[in-house]
């Protein structure tokens, strides 16, 4: 089973729009300066309208990375408005009303059922009428991987086999070879069909950061699996070694990108997980440093129920610990041994 999943081919470019660097770059910020989940400067507008009960900036929004061909941000924008979507839903139902064809609001659909399904009890029946949403979406233009990606993590919550994954996997790829959210959706779909086998899962992820460009999102992906295995509690034991190097391909990864920008937050706070994990204090210092501001809700909400809260304990022990004594132990929680994740 390993040899076939290791068939997907592993490529990956992400496509990144210019940011204004943080006012905060060069200093430590305060607690109450951090922030939680951040939006760039193109999504901040489009969620403030979504607020108001407007969604044209988010159709404007999604259009755009539509026509530039930018799927990186528009599977990062589809997910935050989905999510806006889950708890204020008015500008997306007035949306959907209003251009009930529009493969962008179908895109948000598509997202927004998935992620509602989930979190119900009904998860199975949901997912099974999801279906025909995500067919939608996918044929809203035939050019979008995300739609895809989507499919992928629907047939994971549906426990597809292989064959069926593998042929959703390679229409995903046909249509966008580099794409980094189709990489993770794979990635999860080995952790969960083979539970514990992170070997398997190390294998697609080293081999598709061999093949991928120096500055692609993809170098972080044997991180992720690395945060997988720590976090998972079970299966045989990964080197050292291994897990030295993912947390390397993604510190150099890390240093291609500006300080204090909210596009790299969220692998930059993965790793920063690893890091302290694997007691490298000074290196998961730095990554303290180029994240400034911009905590992210994943990895902490593995955690805490208050993943800002988390973030800032475990930011205060990083400082002492790579202060003081690099080679004292972890911190509080989670590292006596390989603690539980919702992860996969």
């Amino acid at each position: 089973m390993v040899d076939t999943m290791a068939l997907l081919p592993p490529f990956i470019r992400s496509s990144r729009m210019p940011r204004k660097p943080s006012r905060l770059v060069g200093r430590t910020p305060a607690d109450d300066e951090v922030l939680l989940d951040a939006p760039d400067d193109r999504l901040g507008p489009a969620l403030v309208a979504a607020a108001r009960g407007e969604y044209e900036p988010a159709a404007e929004l999604l259009a755009a990375t539509r026509t530039a061909a930018d799927w990186e941000n528009r599977d990062r924008y589809a997910r935050r408005l989905a999510a806006f979507a889950r708890s204020r839903d008015e500008w997306y139902e007035g949306w959907r009303a209003a251009a009930p064809h529009d493969p962008d609001a179908l895109l948000i659909g598509a997202q927004l059922v998935l992620e509602r399904s989930w979190q119900s009890p009904a998860r199975a029946e949901l997912l099974r009428r999801a279906s025909p949403l995500i067919t939608a979406a996918a044929h809203g233009d035939d050019r979008d991987p995300v739609p895809w990606r989507i499919a992928l993590d629907h047939a994971r919550g549906s426990h597809a086999g292989h064959k069926y994954f593998e042929q959703l996997w390679e229409a995903a790829v046909r249509r966008a070879p580099h794409h980094y959210g189709c990489h993770v959706a794979a990635l999860r779909y080995l952790a969960a069909s083979w539970h514990g086998s992170h070997h398997a899962c190390f294998d697609f992820a080293d081999l598709a950061a061999q093949d991928a460009p120096a500055g692609s999102l993809v170098q972080a992906l044997p991180a992720r699996a690395a945060f997988s295995y720590l976090t998972d509690g079970c299966g045989p034991e990964v080197p050292g070694e291994r897990l030295d190097a993912a947390a390397d391909r993604a510190i150099a990864l890390s240093a291609r990108f500006p300080a204090a920008d909210p596009w790299p937050a969220e692998m930059r706070n993965k790793l920063m997980y690893v890091l302290v994990r694997l007691e490298r204090w000074t290196d998961a210092d730095e990554q303290l440093r180029l994240i400034g501001p911009y905590a992210t809700s994943f990895p902490w909400d593995r955690f805490s129920d208050d993943p800002l809260g988390r973030f800032l304990e475990i930011r205060d022990e990083i400082r002492d610990k790579a202060g003081r004594n690099p080679a004292s132990r972890h911190p509080r929680s989670e590292h006596g041994g390989r603690a539980h994740s919702g992860d996969h």
